[in-house]
């Protein structure tokens, strides 16, 4: 079971009137960790449309636990939690420099086809892309 990392910076642009990040930030870098999901098995978001489907984000969730501020190193961590024929839950968690939990959450996301934007089946090779950041609840 893989899981996808990455660090980032929190800065200026992204801190709120309280003088933490503003909520919405967690949005946005939940879109960067998907861009590199799709990017590491092979579909990155230029090469995805050409395989006739489009994923559709269709809820969010986040829960904040500890303030992140100007300056701070963010360590992201997401993964899949579950894998259905046409959906996917992607889990996240986001963490500062002494890697105290600052906030996680959730996103389902449809697999909808391209053209008539209804949901749309994986085939098995493109489900199978997906699977090594599968990890199953136990």
């Amino acid at each position: 079971m893989q899981t996808i990392s990455f660090e980032l910076e929190v800065y200026s642009y992204q801190i709120d009137f309280i003088g933490h990040v503003n909520n919405t930030v967690y949005v946005q870098w939940m879109e960067i960790g998907r861009t590199k999901l799709l990017q590491a098995i092979g579909l990155p978001t230029h090469e995805i449309f050409k395989q006739g489907f489009v994923p559709v984000l269709v809820h969010t969730t986040i829960a904040y636990k500890s303030p992140l501020y100007l300056g701070d190193r963010v360590q992201v961590e997401m993964w899949l939690t579950e894998l259905k024929n046409a959906s996917a839950v992607m889990q996240f968690r986001f963490y500062n420099e002494q890697h105290t939990l600052a906030a996680e959450g959730f996103q389902k996301g449809l697999f909808a086809d391209r053209q008539t934007m209804r949901p749309r089946r994986l085939l098995p090779a493109e489900r199978a892309l997906f699977l090594p950041y599968l990890h199953l609840a136990t």
